[in-house]
């Protein structure tokens, strides 16, 4: 049996724990910023009045219960409120880091690193930026990514090995670390 002094501890741990993550800030670039702003201003200006004006046309066809429209359109502005809320978070919670200000030889936030895998002699080049930023196709890597935290202190000359779910275990020579 546990005490209810062990579980409120327990209890009040996991609630200090989600406090610090929702108070934590978010790095990213001003690019990174600039895409989010843009999505708020256009769910708040343009979608949310969308949604509202289906709700209504929706409401013109008579019962509820069964109206698919009504439901659907619902179901949609339930989707962009929350979305507006998570962008809102994000967007308060923003460091932005002017990566053009940041030198040195060390791997961290903001740095474009050119990378050879050693078993196939591929060349890759990355930037390692915010988690909402991140796209692989662009060689954008997220700050959170495998990659990316293993890469993080590193310099040129070093070797980064990494296990992901997808590829296996892959060793890379870091050949270039560059701030622009």
């Amino acid at each position: 049996m546990f005490s209810s002094r062990t579980v409120y501890g327990k209890l009040a741990s996991l609630i200090n724990q989600q406090i610090e993550f929702f108070m934590e800030k978010l790095p990213m670039t001003a690019g990174g910023l600039q895409q989010l702003e843009e999505e708020l201003k256009h769910l708040k200006n343009v979608e949310r009045y969308a949604v509202i004006k289906a709700i209504s046309e929706a409401r013109e066809h008579g019962d509820l219960s069964e109206n698919a429209e009504y439901h659907a359109a619902r179901e949609r502005q339930g989707f962009i409120e929350g979305r507006i809320k998570e962008l809102e978070d994000k967007v308060a919670r923003a460091e932005v880091i002017d990566v053009g200000k940041l030198s040195g030889t060390d791997i961290k936030f903001g740095a474009t690193v050119t990378l050879v895998e050693e078993e196939a002699g591929e060349k890759i080049t990355y930037q390692i930026v915010g988690v909402d930023e991140a796209d692989v196709k662009k060689s954008l890597l997220s700050i959170s990514s495998p990659l990316a935290r293993a890469l993080i202190g590193k310099s040129v000359g070093d070797t980064c090995d990494i296990t992901t779910p997808g590829k296996g275990h892959k060793s890379y020579e870091i050949v270039e670390v560059v701030y622009r």
